[in-house]
């Protein structure tokens, strides 16, 4: 289950307390940045950085009032520092803060979500590795096709989680934004040169272009970043509750002393799990679809983005770094069972050779529909009536008269068909 303490952080990220604190940073910078400028008394300035408080009740109980945040935000800090409260949010609006600590609040969330995608890279690269020279049957439409080594799974998943982790990075480096801009993004009650150096003292960059907001099109980019690694983390609990099917049952999701699998049926030990990461991947395409809707806003902007923005962005976190942990678990202690593989491997007698033997009689001269027509001839022979492949094709005269006994054995060396897979890992091999 996810770590308690990285829940806690992540709630505390987004709580309304760390909210506020984050909109005191921003007001703070600005101010310091007036000071800088000759526009704010050092001793005003000393006053507000020893005594701005930020009292989340108190806070709430002035916004039931006046239906406004930031202007509740605004009068209790005049509360605790007094006259000097003139000389905070002097030239900007409230978006100048809001914004910019939203922009704060998501680097914060985005340091723990790639933390933990580089830890399951970690749990998936080592897993690859630990079932390179297990060979399994593949399976393309669900059917068997050809034998693959076992750990090659991993290594899809962990060369997609890299891709996450890059798009993660790029959503990150987009939204370490802010904008102290004014009402319109115009500069007139506060310079550009002011708005970068304050923003540098968040470690932001100031936005080339704004207008009241940050354009939305960035934080639609990182809620798609965070829908796509959760589809990612649902290709991984598909798969595992495929291969958990009793029938093939090549591997399991942890099932804990004590746990219950059915209220009913006491035998039953379903993959929970990776059925409630499928669900939750859901919810955050779901949020990834709203926060596409928040970019279109009218003018130089409306409100109508912050509701659901107040849902989305602690929300989609949330879910990105338990699905994260949850997943890694279920890896970490993934039950497989190599006697299973290799059962599956050999239950439809050797058809899995089919196109080495394909081949093998395109190479001997026929042409391919006619090669093709043979084997697929004896392939189905051998799926219906359950019966060697192997055998029928060494019994058939066409064949036979195409290519050698022993031609034909070496069609069906498992280490030929899986000969591939040395040179695919050898690809990952600095990366242990």
């Amino acid at each position: 289950m996810i770590d308690r303490y990285e829940a806690a952080e992540i709630a505390r990220i987004w709580s309304e307390e760390n909210k506020f604190r984050r909109w005191l940073d921003v007001e703070l910078a600005i101010t310091e940045t007036w000071a800088e400028m000759g526009e704010v008394p050092a001793a005003s300035l000393k006053n507000i950085r020893e005594n701005a408080a930020v009292d989340p009740a108190r806070i709430l109980e002035i916004e039931k009032k006046v239906k406004h945040d930031v202007i509740a935000f605004l009068t209790s800090l005049e509360e605790s520092i007094g006259k000097d409260s003139a000389y905070v949010h002097k030239g900007i609006t409230s978006y100048d803060v809001v914004d910019t600590a939203l922009s704060m609040l998501i680097q914060e969330s985005l340091a723990i979500v790639l933390e933990k995608v580089t830890a399951l890279e970690k749990i998936l690269l080592e897993k690859a590795f630990a079932y390179k020279d297990l060979p399994a049957i593949g399976r393309t439409h669900g059917i068997h096709a050809e034998p693959v080594a076992f750990g090659c799974r991993f290594l899809i998943w962990y060369e997609e989680m890299a891709r996450n982790r890059q798009r993660l990075l790029r959503a990150r480096e987009i939204t370490a934004v802010g904008k102290i801009s004014g009402s319109v993004g115009t500069y007139i009650h506060f310079p550009a040169s002011g708005e970068e150096k304050a923003l540098q003292k968040l470690g932001l960059r100031a936005c080339r272009v704004s207008s009241q907001i940050i354009q939305r099109d960035r934080h639609a980019e990182v809620l798609w970043a965070l829908a796509i690694l959760g589809s990612g983390l649902e290709k991984i609990a598909v798969e595992i509750r495929h291969l958990q099917k009793t029938e093939v049952l090549e591997v399991e999701e942890p099932f804990s002393h004590g746990q219950k699998g059915s209220s009913s049926m006491p035998h039953k030990r379903n993959p929970v799990r990776c059925e409630r990461i499928s669900g939750l991947a859901r919810i955050l395409r779901g949020h990834a679809a709203v926060a596409l809707e928040n970019n279109i806003l009218w003018h130089e902007r409306d409100i109508s983005h912050s509701s659901a923005e107040r849902i989305i962005f602690p929300d989609s976190f949330h879910l990105a770094a338990f699905m994260l942990d949850d997943m890694a678990d279920i890896l970490k202690n993934l039950a497989v069972y190599p006697e299973n593989i290799r059962r599956n491997l050999e239950l439809t007698h050797e058809v899995c050779f089919s196109q080495k033997v394909l081949t093998l009689l395109v190479d001997k001269g026929l042409a391919r529909q006619q090669a093709y027509e043979l084997v697929q001839k004896q392939a189905l022979r051998s799926w219906q009536e359950k019966r060697s492949f192997r055998e029928l094709v060494m019994a058939d005269p066409a064949i036979r008269a195409a290519c050698s006994a022993a031609e034909l054995e070496k069609a069906f060396s498992l280490a030929e068909l899986l000969s591939g897979i040395g040179e695919i890992f050898g690809r990952f091999a600095g990366e242990k």
